[in-house]
């Protein structure tokens, strides 16, 4: 995935698709990544965007996004 970086990761899946889903709905392409291990459940799921996209996928992160 040349070009696109890591904004978020978290082992819980549905944390990482509230991400996706907010940034979508901002018009920035994010996909999320499972980088979790099948057999032993470890690792994290990462929302990734274009690089040109960065700052503003962090800046509504931070500021539209609050878990628990």
């Amino acid at each position: 995935m040349t070009g696109w970086k890591k904004v978020f990761e978290s082992r819980i899946m549905h944390e990482a698709e509230i991400v996706k889903g907010v940034l979508i709905d901002n018009n920035i392409n994010a996909v999320l990544i499972n980088k979790k291990d099948s057999s032993y459940h470890f690792g994290n799921y990462e929302v990734m965007v274009e690089q040109e996209n960065i700052i503003k996928a962090i800046k509504i992160i931070q500021d539209e996004i609050r878990f628990g």
